[in-house]
């Protein structure tokens, strides 16, 4: 990974045109040749960037990054404070807390949560970029990616939907339907879920695990 830190202006030109003003920022280069503009703030999401596959031609003055598109991101330098390229090497990739994995487990073991006559095909299919918490079929046959999580937010409806978009183009699985499953799910990412056809299931962990009695409840 290769971090810049320059004083710069960038235009993104392409179907929409969008400028960035002279500024000190933070240029990624990663390695699978994506290319990020970091702000000091924002969080962690980048002020514009170029996903991979993309071209990088360099001048003293000007970064040139072009998609198979043809759509570019121009980053033009004033000066530049510090660069520096560094080998990460192979990550092993996000490793869930011990609630998820284990509401993965549970939820596995009792597939009917997700409604009558579904049947569990596997825990963790594989894909190209990770694996699908779970893998089931509904009673109609139809094939549904399960994606577990603590507390359901944004990032995790993203992670569903590259999911499907892969499971989608395997002709033995089309079509396959989203269910995003968590103890509590942000209002954000349910809103998210829901315009991608994707559907919410609140998880209670205590009665997955035969603790919650319902003979007990005064309600």
């Amino acid at each position: 990974m290769r971090l810049v830190i320059a004083r710069c202006s960038v235009d993104y030109v392409g179907r929409l045109t969008a400028h960035l003003p002279l500024a000190k920022r933070l240029l990624l280069v990663k390695a699978d040749g994506s290319v990020l503009v970091h702000s000091d703030g924002g969080s962690y999401k980048p002020l514009n960037w170029m996903s991979p596959p993309c071209s990088l031609v360099e001048t003293a003055e000007t970064w040139t990054v072009t998609n198979k598109a043809g759509e570019q991101l121009i980053v033009t330098l004033e000066s530049v404070e510090h660069d520096t390229a560094h080998e990460l090497g192979i990550d092993p990739g996000l490793v869930k807390d011990g609630v998820e994995a284990h509401l993965q487990k549970l939820l596995a073991e009792h597939i009917h949560t997700l409604g009558v006559g579904y049947r569990l095909v596997r825990r963790e299919y594989p894909t190209p970029i990770g694996p699908v918490d779970i893998l089931a079929r509904d009673p109609k046959g139809v094939a549904v990616a399960v994606e577990i999580k603590r507390r359901g937010e944004i990032d995790g409806v993203e992670q569903l939907t590259r999911y499907l978009e892969l499971l989608n183009r395997d002709p033995l699985l089309a079509p396959v339907r989203g269910v995003f499953a968590a103890q509590e799910i942000k209002p954000q990412a349910r809103t998210l879920a829901e315009d991608r056809g994707i559907t919410c299931l609140v998880l209670d962990y205590d009665a997955l695990r035969g603790i919650d009695d319902p003979s007990q409840r005064l309600f």
